[in-house]
């Protein structure tokens, strides 16, 4: 028996974003606090229990690698099924942002598809399995406002913020992630930079979501200088919170009002996406919405009622 859903898969931006050093790994240590916001790309999904398995994925941009299909693969393996999936993949978040669109889409595939394959993957291995695919896809199983630390993978909830409105500027610049953490010159060291953690923990203890500061802005404004630019324009046209997302090259300001978005979006030549942040709660009951005709109980992650 086939069964399909359509979800979306919503976008991130860092609310404070610190490097500490450079892990034996070869990762970076990392303090950050995540917040899920309304922009998002749509996944349409159909899943048909067959002998053997098949993946399909047709889109409006062709992304070599696509964590679409290396998700869908982990969590067939995961739950021992052997189907034919087909994802239809309409993006809408820019890619190479900060805002992890393709992160994000791998997230949506692993909390879809053991509903609509009626089975159970539990949240510890999902979350393992998350973490296999990007630092970044564990987030987006959860949602809400989060701190995450070492990659950006340990995560911790913190109150969600009030509905802010807000302002995403992305001016299609594509900012390497490796060459900014190199200009970054976080060395290998077995001593964390405590004034570094220390300040952080103070930002997020008065502020809720951090106050606000993002380490890679000196590096990647200092080559883009346009990005810096949109930061203070957005500053002048009256954010309350202005920064860049992730190693960018989004820049997204937020705002007291919608009216003050919608004066500040006439003010940029780059594509700019109004946003509203997106609850933890909110962020759930959407996906309840996206896939309520599977009978879902109220547990997290979906899982149908149906389920084995």
């Amino acid at each position: 028996m086939t069964r399909q859903a359509r979800v979306r898969a919503l976008a991130k931006i860092n609310l404070d974003l610190q490097v500490i050093h450079r892990r034996p790994d070869g990762y970076h240590e990392l303090r950050t606090v995540f917040q899920t916001i309304s922009v998002a790309d749509t996944l349409d999904i159909r899943l048909t229990p067959a002998r053997r398995t098949s993946l399909t994925l047709r889109g409006n941009v062709d992304i070599p690698g696509n964590l679409v299909l290396r998700a869908a693969e982990a969590c067939l393996d995961e739950m021992k099924l052997a189907a034919r999936v087909e994802f239809g993949l309409r993006k809408a978040i820019p890619m190479g942002a900060g805002l992890g669109g393709g992160s994000s889409d791998a997230a949506a595939v692993l909390l879809a598809l053991p509903a609509l394959a009626l089975r159970v993957v539990p949240l510890e291995r999902m979350l393992e399995l998350a973490r296999e695919l990007g630092s970044d896809v564990p987030f987006f199983l959860l949602g809400g406002t989060a701190v995450g630390l070492g990659r950006g993978a340990e995560l911790y909830p913190l109150p969600d913020l009030p509905r802010h409105a807000g302002l995403v500027v992305a001016p299609g610049v594509h900012v390497s992630t490796v060459e900014a953490y190199r200009a970054l010159g976080r060395g290998l060291t077995s001593e964390p930079a405590q004034n570094t953690i220390d300040s952080f923990q103070s930002r997020v203890w008065q502020a809720g979501g951090g106050s606000g500061s993002n380490d890679f802005e000196s590096v990647v404004f200092a080559q883009y200088p346009r990005l810096g630019e949109i930061k203070r324009k957005l500053e002048r046209l009256g954010a309350d919170r202005a920064m860049m997302s992730g190693s960018g090259s989004s820049v997204f300001g937020l705002f007291r009002t919608k009216a003050q978005v919608n004066r500040a979006r006439q003010s940029f030549e780059e594509m700019v996406f109004p946003i509203s942040l997106v609850s933890r709660v909110h962020y759930r009951s959407l996906w309840r919405r996206w896939l309520q005709h599977l009978n879902l109980t109220n547990a997290w992650p979906p899982r149908s009622r149906s389920a084995r």
